[in-house]
């Protein structure tokens, strides 16, 4: 009795640490937590004098700002930034905003805040809207440029710039071309554009810089500075539907990519799952990025242009129809290893290249075969089916044991519909090799090394049977 509890209790110590030890792992293997860190770019040029609905653009900007920054305290993994243009030099003369001849300084702009978690910027950026007074221009490419520089490397963080304006580029810089370059080079995701009692035809030169907010009423900038957030914070869910030729998302097992469809960047890799209700397992995806996927089946299938929005799942649907391969031998396998090239119907690319005695999945269709045998057996149009198997069988192979009397050149050929086709050369300084064909006629051609002239050519006909193994002496 005592020994069956402990054999119980041992049981139950195994189980309890296997678990234990699988918890640990999957923890131990989860990547830790990105740090978002928001760049805040503030418009403080002299056109921020102008009147909004209830007063002065700039003091009621710098007053629903300061209070907004108060919902970001205490938000885990967020490190914030303030940067300002147009603050630093004066229009001459400011009245009459701007007028034609009034000097420009196309460089003022300044990281007035570095990075920090946000709960120690926060105080910082209040204190220092405080002070900032619109009198200049607005340099939004040179800044663009410039805050380049404020992200400084960092493996495992999302860098966001949201820029809040109201007026375009007034120093001749592109900044379309600069928000692109910085997104290319991975330095930051597309941003945002907050426009603030924004002259209606301004509007459209912001759609290529990032994703434009116009805020017309006063009443709306704090709700879409909350939008906003929202989506720089906040990864939302998708699920991604393989669909079979019946348009039901049963594929599965095949691993996704997500790529950055603006700059090229790998993102996101998932392997995708049905999950234990039976559906495609849900998947999470920063909202900012507009996504090309890859789906890496054989060939691979490709969806591009999927935008999500922040908070709502987004089913992305892919047709990925599959069907499977197989490859045997009738008999013993006399290879060491044999492979064949997959290859769409028509075309000369090599798609895959799958060993015998395995089974891969195909995107339903018809496939070019190349057997590399010795000769090669060459199948065209074969038929991957939905769910189905296609099994392709060759025959087994024979041996030839081939001796020469001394070194020289030599030569199979198969012979098929009275015509001699190659099938492979013998190595000139050997005199003994052993070749594994397919069975058929064949016939050996070899000239002795030193004899130099044609009509020392030695012909030797045989025969090559499944599973047999035949004896060639070129004497």
């Amino acid at each position: 009795m005592v020994r069956k509890r402990r054999v119980r209790f041992i049981s139950f110590l195994v189980i309890f640490i296997s678990c234990f030890s699988s918890v640990y792992a999957q923890k131990k293997n989860t990547p830790p937590p990105q740090t978002t860190r928001i760049l805040f770019i503030f418009d403080a040029s002299f056109s921020m004098f102008g009147r909004w609905q209830s007063g002065i653009k700039m003091d009621i900007a710098k007053d629903m700002f300061t209070g907004f920054l108060d919902s970001l305290k205490d938000v885990p993994n967020l490190e914030v930034a303030f940067r300002a243009y147009g603050h630093q030099s004066r229009l001459n003369p400011p009245v009459g905003y701007p007028p034609d001849n009034s000097p420009r300084d196309c460089k003022d702009t300044k990281l007035e805040v570095p990075f920090e978690t946000v709960n120690a910027s926060i105080p910082k950026i209040r204190n220092r809207l405080k002070s900032i007074s619109p009198t200049g221009t607005t340099p939004i490419a040179y800044t663009l440029e410039q805050c380049a520089e404020d992200f400084t490397p960092c493996a495992n963080c999302r860098n966001i710039v949201i820029l809040i304006t109201d007026g375009i580029e007034e120093c001749d810089g592109d900044p379309c071309a600069v928000s692109q370059a910085l997104q290319k080079k991975g330095i930051i995701l597309k941003p945002f554009i907050i426009g603030i009692g924004m002259d209606e035809s301004f509007i459209k030169s912001f759609g290529c810089i990032g994703k434009y907010y116009d805020v017309s009423q006063e009443a709306n900038f704090t709700k879409v500075l909350n939008v906003v957030i929202s989506q720089a914070l906040n990864s939302t869910t998708a699920q991604v539907n393989l669909l079979d030729k019946a348009g039901k998302p049963t594929e599965t097992d095949v691993n996704m990519t997500f790529y950055d469809e603006f700059s090229g960047a790998i993102r996101y890799n998932y392997m995708h799952t049905i999950n234990h209700r039976g559906n495609p397992d849900t998947v999470i995806l920063d909202p900012i990025t507009t996504y090309k996927m890859i789906v890496h089946t054989i060939p691979p299938q490709e969806k591009t242009n999927i935008s999500l929005e922040a908070g709502k799942h987004t089913v992305i649907a892919l047709d990925a129809p599959q069907g499977f391969l197989s490859l045997k031998i009738n008999g013993i396998n006399n290879y060491k290893s044999l492979q064949t090239i997959v290859r769409k119907k028509g075309t000369p690319t090599t798609l895959h290249v799958q060993e015998f005695n395995q089974l891969e999945k195909y995107i339903v269709g018809k496939y070019d075969l190349e057997i590399l045998t010795l000769p090669r057996i060459v199948l065209e149009d074969v038929d991957i089916s939905q769910s189905k198997t296609t099994t392709i069988e060759i025959p087994q192979a024979g041996m030839v044991s081939i001796s020469k009397p001394s070194e020289g050149p030599a030569s199979i050929y198969l012979e098929e519909k009275n015509k001699v086709v190659w099938v492979c050369n013998l190595k000139d300084n050997m005199i003994q090799e052993n070749i594994v064909l397919q069975p058929g006629n064949y016939r050996i051609e070899y000239r002795p090394k030193s004899a130099k002239e044609s009509i020392y050519t030695v012909e030797k006909k045989f025969k090559v049977e499944s599973g047999s193994t035949v004896q060639v002496r070129v004497f």
